[in-house]
C-alpha cells in the first residue's frame, strides 16, 4: 500500500523543481514535437501514438504522419483505412481510428485548428484526462497536472519511497501529482514563496515534460540510473534502501494472445491493394505463423469487423473505406 507522506515544504518543493528541471534543460531528448514548428497538431498526434509504444518505434511513424498530414484537415479529408495503414506497427490500431475522428471533428467544429482547452480537447475522440492535460500543457502553455506511467514512478520514488506506483492509478496519487506542481496561478496559496515572481504556469509546464523524461531516462522501471539521478539525495525511495515493489507488476503476454493475431491480420490488410477473401485472409502467412485455432481466428476477424478496423463487402474484407 502507497505510504501516506506529507508533500515537501515549499522550500523543499522549490528545491525539487529547480533540481528536475535543470536536469530536463541538459539531458531532455530534442523530440521533433518538443519543437515549435511541430505545432499543436504534432504535439497531438505524439500524444495519441505514444500512448503504450516507445519514443523508438514512434519517431519514424510520426515523421511519415506529418509529412503526409501536416493539418488536421488533411488528415479528415483522407479515408480511415488510409490512417489505419499508415499507423503500421505501433499497435493499438483504434488510436488511428480515433486520431482520424478527432481530426474530422476538429476540421467541423473548430475551424481545422485544434482547441486549446482542457474541456474541449477531452470532447475529441480518443481524447481522455492524460491526453488533454497533455496537449492543452504542451501545445498551447496550460498548466494542467500532466500524470503519466513515468510521473507516476518517479512520484512514488521521490516522494512516498515506493519502487513502482500503485497498480491503477488512484486518487492519493492525484492529489500528490497536483500538490508537487509548481504554482499555476496568483492564487496560489504558496505564494509568495521562495518561486519568486509568478510565472503565469510557465514553470508547471517545464516540470511536467521534466519528470516524465526523468521517468523516461533515468528513473526507469528497471535498472534505474540512480547515479545519473538529480535528486537522488532526496530520494525517499533510496533513503528506505530501495525497497523491493510492494506487488508484482502482471507483464503482457503476446504469443498466442488474441492480440497477436489481430495484429497478423492487420498487418495482411495493410498490405493488400484490394479486398481478400476470408479463405485467403486466414492463409496468410503472418497470420499461419500465429498457430492460432479455427475458433480465435474466426473470434479476432470477427472483432475487427465490429470495431471498425476492417471492412467486408462483396469483394471481400479490406481496411475500411
Amino acid at each position: 500500500m502507497q505510504k501516506t507522506t506529507l508533500t515537501p515544504a515549499p522550500a523543499d518543493l522549490h528545491r525539487l523543481h529547480t533540481q528536475i528541471t535543470h536536469w530536463f534543460d541538459v539531458h531532455g531528448r530534442d523530440l521533433p514535437w518538443r519543437r515549435p514548428e511541430a505545432g499543436a497538431w504534432g504535439v497531438m498526434v505524439s500524444e495519441y501514438m505514444l500512448q503504450q509504444t516507445p519514443v523508438v518505434r514512434v519517431l519514424p511513424v510520426w515523421h511519415e504522419w506529418m509529412e503526409r498530414w501536416p493539418t488536421p484537415a488533411d488528415l479528415a479529408a483522407e479515408p480511415s483505412g488510409e490512417a489505419l495503414r499508415a499507423w503500421g506497427k505501433l499497435g493499438y490500431p483504434r488510436r488511428a481510428l480515433r486520431l482520424h475522428a478527432a481530426a474530422q471533428r476538429i476540421v467541423e467544429d473548430h475551424d481545422g485548428e485544434v482547441p486549446g482547452s482542457f474541456d474541449e480537447l477531452i470532447s475529441l475522440p480518443g481524447v481522455g484526462d492524460y491526453t488533454a492535460a497533455a496537449i492543452a500543457c504542451f501545445a498551447f502553455g496550460a498548466p494542467e497536472t500532466v500524470v503519466d506511467t513515468n510521473i507516476r514512478r518517479v512520484h512514488a520514488r521521490a516522494i512516498t519511497g515506493n519502487a513502482l506506483p500503485e497498480p491503477s492509478y488512484t486518487a492519493a496519487e492525484a492529489r500528490l501529482a497536483a500538490a508537487l506542481m509548481p504554482p499555476r496561478d496568483a492564487a496560489d496559496p504558496r505564494l509568495p514563496g521562495p518561486w519568486g515572481e509568478y510565472d503565469d504556469g510557465a514553470l508547471a509546464c517545464r516540470w511536467n515534460a521534466a519528470v516524465m523524461e526523468l521517468g523516461a531516462l533515468v528513473c526507469t522501471a528497471r535498472n534505474p540510473k540512480c547515479d545519473a539521478c538529480p535528486v537522488a539525495s532526496s530520494c525517499a525511495w533510496i533513503e528506505a534502501g530501495q525497497p523491493a515493489p510492494h506487488y508484482t507488476p502482471k507483464g503482457q503476454p503476446w504469443a498466442g494472445t488474441d492480440r497477436q493475431v489481430r495484429g497478423a491480420f492487420m498487418a495482411v490488410l495493410r498490405g493488400a491493394d484490394a479486398p481478400l477473401g476470408r479463405d485467403e485472409l486466414v492463409a496468410a502467412d503472418v497470420v499461419l505463423a500465429t498457430d492460432a485455432k479455427a475458433d480465435q481466428l474466426e473470434r479476432c476477424l470477427a472483432s475487427l469487423l465490429a470495431d471498425g478496423l476492417a471492412h467486408e463487402g462483396a469483394h471481400g474484407i479490406s481496411l475500411p473505406h
